[in-house]
């Protein structure tokens, strides 16, 4: 019996998912569907391809070989579907971003809508969470993080630098005492991020102002930060880029709290060409290009 190529689709879904029904949701079918393909697939190949428990569904030896030879299979559709379908195929399908919630939330949300009415075939998912995206496994087409990857057949930039700084709703600042030096933030509640949860060193910003203690409201999100400081809960260390859309908060000593991280886009070699991604990708591209002072004021 000669597997159905087709069949391959469903592999790659749970060697990606690990979980029958996350497969299933990504295929828009449901898991018994998705468990009778996954069957079929391995009786043609005479092969066990998944090691099953409950904790999920693992790549067997056989699985590893034959995930490798599915996604070069898939990469290769993909671009013929391109090549043989004409400008009208180019500008179609899904999109996924993995992003920093910060990032995600602020300033790729609003501007998307754009991309996509011109482009009506195009689907676009901003996943803005704090957490690290695996690009081989297919969690996202592309990454925005806070630094450059270190190994994986992957293509990076350098997106932008940004900047941040100490920030205090008004009001938190009047009913509190004033902060001249650092000496004096060391006296006020602080908001953070969670350690253990960082997914960053970069996220790290506290100790680089020495005269600052650990926080004392921690959340591994950005945007939760930027709430509870903007509410009057104390003092958080957030990029300009969200902190500026805000009408009450205030930079504390900009010129003494100021730091500088960076974002690179990554993305998979194999797969970067593909038209619909290498739109996205010049997109966001150009968005922060062009809106470059909401990350590097000129001030």
């Amino acid at each position: 019996m000669r597997f159905d190529w087709d069949d391959l689709k469903y592999f790659l879904a749970v060697a990606r998912a690990r979980k029958l029904t996350a497969a299933a949701r990504r295929l828009g079918t449901d898991h018994t569907t998705v468990s009778r393909r996954i069957r079929d697939l391995e009786y043609a190949l005479a092969a066990s391809l998944f090691e099953r428990s409950p904790r999920g569904y693992a790549l067997t030896e056989d699985g590893a070989q034959l995930l490798r030879h599915a996604e070069e299979m898939e990469r290769i559709a993909a671009l013929a579907s391109e090549k043989v379908g004409g400008a009208k195929a180019l500008l179609s399908g899904r999109v996924r971003i993995g992003a920093p919630d910060g990032f995600g939330a602020y300033f790729l949300a609003p501007r998307v809508a754009m991309l996509c009415a011109q482009n009506p075939d195009l689907e676009i998912e901003i996943v803005p969470v704090p957490m690290n995206f695996s690009i081989p496994n297919r969690e996202a087409d592309i990454v925005i993080a806070m630094g450059a990857p270190k190994e994986g057949r992957l293509a990076s930039r350098q997106l932008t630098k940004y900047r941040l700084r100490l920030y205090g709703a008004p009001g938190y600042l009047e009913q509190h005492d004033p902060v001249r030096t650092l000496d004096d933030v060391a006296k006020h509640l602080l908001i953070g991020h969670i350690s253990d949860l960082m997914f960053s060193p970069a996220q790290d910003y506290l100790p680089e102002l020495s005269a600052m203690k650990r926080p004392q409201v921690s959340t591994s999100s950005s945007v939760a930060q930027l709430k509870a400081t903007r509410s009057g809960s104390g003092l958080c260390v957030l990029a300009d880029f969200m902190a500026r859309t805000e009408d009450n908060l205030t930079p504390v000593l900009p010129e003494r709290t100021t730091i500088f991280r960076e974002l690179w886009l990554i993305t998979s070699v194999d797969y970067q060409d593909i038209a619909r991604i290498r739109a996205v990708i010049d997109f966001i591209v150009d968005s922060v290009r062009r809106e470059r002072a909401l990350f590097l004021p000129p001030d």
